[in-house]
């Protein structure tokens, strides 16, 4: 019986498939491929490795001994009850999504700064006002929440933009390069916050990122700053940022949200100074993007197979 690899990634073309397959066969492995788990449940009983990211992936193969997610996030799949197999490893795809989350740090940023939800109001009403005040990333003091492959993108391309200044904030309070002119440890990110104009969270989803953005420190931020978030809802306390919203005293731009899809019922869907987009800057629609999560899948597959340690092995306890 040939060994199994088992891919559940419904947006790979067949150029993807082929290059998996291609691997597989020269490694003594049987590749299927399949758009979701219950086509894939009937053989996963046999699967010794899995590419994809549904919990019931990781919960029902007995045999399993790597998971690789296609996503950088692994909340659903941390836990003690989610992995069947206790020697199973878990791996994500953190390094694809820089390129297309980073852009849409961009288009929103610009997007609040410039006006253009109120302009396209106007115009849609075929209004001719040109008029409305707006703001500028040059000269602004940027800071970013995390500095792994999103935040170093996403600094990357803010760092065009002439800002006056660029901080990160990581759990070390380690400069990983030169992008940005200071960093400070997540436990001293308040002395970051009071001189912050733009505020851009891509944090992933743990107990020690878990709202920590919280009334006291959204208080801490100026008048009119603005705060992106692209990493977890989670990471945000949803309602204290609303009331500031609300107030006239801050603006935003969220892809992600504490409670996914957002209830129809909730009243941040009419909030002011808010724009929002349905969790997409991290969809794997980019063609980089699924470029990207196949090359890194058949990086780790080849020190699978290789009995190498895996380059992008998640730690449950961190939870990344």
């Amino acid at each position: 019986m040939s060994r199994k690899l088992i891919s559940v990634v419904s947006v790979l073309e067949e150029k993807h498939k082929a290059q998996i397959r291609a691997a597989a066969e020269m490694n003594g492995f049987e590749a299927l491929f399949f758009d979701g788990p219950g086509q894939a449940r009937p053989f996963l009983a046999e699967a010794e490795i899995v590419f994809g990211h549904d919990a019931e992936l990781a919960h029902i193969t007995p045999r399993l001994r790597w998971l690789c997610t296609p996503f950088a996030g692994v909340d659903q799949l941390i836990g003690q009850t989610v992995f069947t197999s206790a020697q199973a490893v878990l791996t994500n795809s953190s390094g694809a999504y820089g390129v297309t989350i980073s852009e849409h740090v961009v288009l929103m940023i610009l997007e609040v700064l410039r006006r253009q939800a109120e302009y396209g109001a106007l115009l849609r009403r075929k209004e001719w006002k040109r008029d409305l005040p707006v703001r500028s990333i040059r000269g602004s003091r940027i800071t970013l929440l995390g500095t792994g492959d999103i935040g170093k993108e996403s600094a990357k391309r803010l760092r065009a933009f002439d800002p006056a200044s660029l901080t990160g904030v990581n759990r070390s309070g380690k400069n990983p390069g030169s992008l940005f002119g200071r960093v400070f440890a997540q436990d001293e990110m308040e002395t970051a916050l009071s001189g912050t104009d733009i505020l851009v969270a891509a944090l992933p989803g743990t107990p020690q990122t878990h709202r920590l953005l919280n009334a006291r420190r959204l208080s801490l931020l100026p008048d009119q700053a603005l705060v992106v978030n692209v990493g977890r809802g989670s990471a945000v306390d949803q309602k204290a940022l609303e009331k500031e919203l609300r107030k006239g005293r801050l603006f935003a731009a969220l892809d992600v949200f504490e409670q996914e899809p957002i209830p129809r019922d909730d009243p941040i869907w009419d909030c002011p100074n808010l724009l929002m987009t349905p969790h997409v800057a991290g969809n794997m629609m980019l063609p980089y993007t699924k470029d990207r999560i196949v090359s890194l899948f058949l990086e780790d597959f080849e020190n699978y197979c290789a009995g190498r340690p895996l380059k992008r092995r998640v730690d449950p306890a961190r939870g990344y």
